[in-house]
């Protein structure tokens, strides 16, 4: 791969996801690349660069190239202190809210959600809260890898997904299945798992106005200006009043922005500035 098969390369990944390699990475991406060259016959970069810039399948191949590049890694309740703070802390204060506002409903997104573990937690943690019974709730998984999104939507997994899982919830979330434990159907229907670009901003209005955004150990992908488009786009998303929940790595340090940062009990969260609760507490 020549320095500028590389640069072509990383601005299109770029451009379209957000993920940015430095020019260090070059081997990586190289290496990562190799069996795209062999699977379309392409013998050097240099068609394949052609490939991406000139062909009708640009877009399919870019997707395709997400599945090669980005890592899966990801288990059932994972970063549990966080998980603790969503449903002990904020789902009482959604529901105090909502119920003062004669509604009974309840939007979350997981954003790249990788092989489905994410959303199918928070369903888990949702359906335990009696105060949510009859409540309309929908939860939205989406990659931008449509290779484990059909992982996700199958519902299936091995012992790697359940190193947190308390013994408890597997009798209780999931059954046998030929090849691992499969996620009980009244989970799975809380669940709509779908294909997503979150930087695609033309289709953000097919996901709609949601409560809370899962986007945990996605943005270390991200340069600066990958991360700022990325949370403008969240805020935008989210409901007054609604929440931002990150990896345990990542912050919005050194990104402007008018989420604030909630000091919970049991983690920190950013969440968009809430107009509405000061009528609901009387303030």
């Amino acid at each position: 791969m020549s320095d500028d098969e590389f640069l072509f390369l990383r601005g299109c990944i770029h451009a379209h996801f957000g993920i940015h390699f430095d020019q260090d990475s070059k081997y990586i991406l190289e290496k990562r690349l190799s069996g795209r060259l062999i699977d379309l016959g392409f013998p050097t970069f240099h068609e394949y660069c052609r490939y991406i810039k000139y062909n009708q399948g640009k877009e399919q191949e870019l997707r395709a190239i997400m599945d090669v590049l980005t890592t899966n890694e990801t288990y059932f309740f994972r970063e549990s202190f966080q998980l603790k703070a969503f449903s002990d802390e904020i789902i009482p204060e959604l529901i105090k809210k909502k119920t003062a506002l004669g509604t009974r409903s309840l939007r979350i997104w997981s954003a790249g959600c990788s092989t489905g573990e994410e959303p199918y937690t928070i369903a888990m943690l949702l359906s335990a809260i009696p105060e949510l019974a009859g409540w309309n709730i929908e939860i939205i998984g989406t990659d931008i890898s449509r290779k484990v999104l059909q992982f996700a939507q199958r519902g299936v997994y091995g012992k790697s997904s359940f190193r947190t899982t308390a013994e408890i919830d597997l009798k209780r979330y999931f059954h046998q299945h030929d090849d691992g434990l499969k996620v009980n159907d009244p989970i799975r229907e809380m669940v709509t798992i779908r294909y997503f670009n979150i930087f695609d901003e033309n289709r953000h209005s097919e996901i709609g106005k949601v409560d809370i955004v899962f986007c945990r150990n996605v943005m270390i992908y991200f340069d600066q200006q990958a991360k700022q488009r990325a949370i403008e786009l969240f805020y935008s998303d989210l409901l007054e009043g609604g929440f931002l929940l990150l990896g345990h790595s990542e912050s919005l340090m050194n990104i402007p922005t008018t989420f604030t940062l909630r000091h919970f009990h049991n983690d920190m969260i950013y969440q968009k500035p809430d107009h509405v609760s000061l009528v609901v507490s009387g303030e």
